[in-house]
C-alpha cells in the first residue's frame, strides 16, 4: 500500500491478480476468472468478487495450479518482491508444481506460449516446402 493512502478492508479479485503478479494485465485476470481458472474457497467466482485476507484462492494458469492464501491487499501494481508478500502458497502445492515442471523440462514437453515470429514462420515454411 502507499503511503497515506487508507487501509483496504476489501479489493476486486481481477485487480488483486494483477497486483500480485499473476497476470501481466487485468483483462487477462478477467478471461481467466470468468474462464472458471480462479476460485475463491472453492466457489467460482465473478471478476468483480472482494478479495480479503484469509481467503484461499486456487488459480490455475496453463498446467499449473497455486493454492494460495491471502494475506494482503493491495489495489497498486507493486515491485514482484511486495507482490510476493501479498499471499502465502501452500508449501506441499508449490513442491509438486516445481516437480511437475521439472518432469516436463526432462521429457522435453515444450508447450508453445506465443505465436512464431516472422524469422521463425519462414523457416517453418520452408521446411514445410523441402518435403
Amino acid at each position: 500500500m502507499a503511503a497515506g493512502s487508507p487501509a483496504l478492508d476489501s479489493v476486486r479479485l481481477d485487480k488483486w491478480l494483477w497486483a500480485a503478479r499473476f497476470f501481466k494485465t487485468r483483462q487477462l485476470a478477467v478471461e481467466a476468472i470468468s474462464g472458471g481458472h480462479v476460485h475463491i474457497n472453492g466457489d467460482r467466482v465473478k471478476p468483480s468478487r472482494a478479495v480479503r485476507p484469509g481467503d484461499e484462492l486456487r488459480i490455475t494458469k496453463g498446467h499449473d495450479t497455486w493454492l494460495i492464501t491471502v494475506l494482503g491487499l493491495n489495489d497498486k501494481r507493486r515491485p514482484a518482491k511486495e507482490a510476493t508478500l501479498l499471499y502465502q502458497e501452500d508449501d506441499h502445492q508449490r513442491a509438486q508444481r516445481e516437480q511437475q515442471t521439472e518432469m516436463r523440462k526432462l521429457h522435453g514437453v515444450n508447450i508453445p506460449t506465443r505465436k512464431p515470429d516472422k524469422r521463425e514462420r519462414r523457416k517453418l515454411e520452408s521446411f514445410k516446402q523441402s518435403w
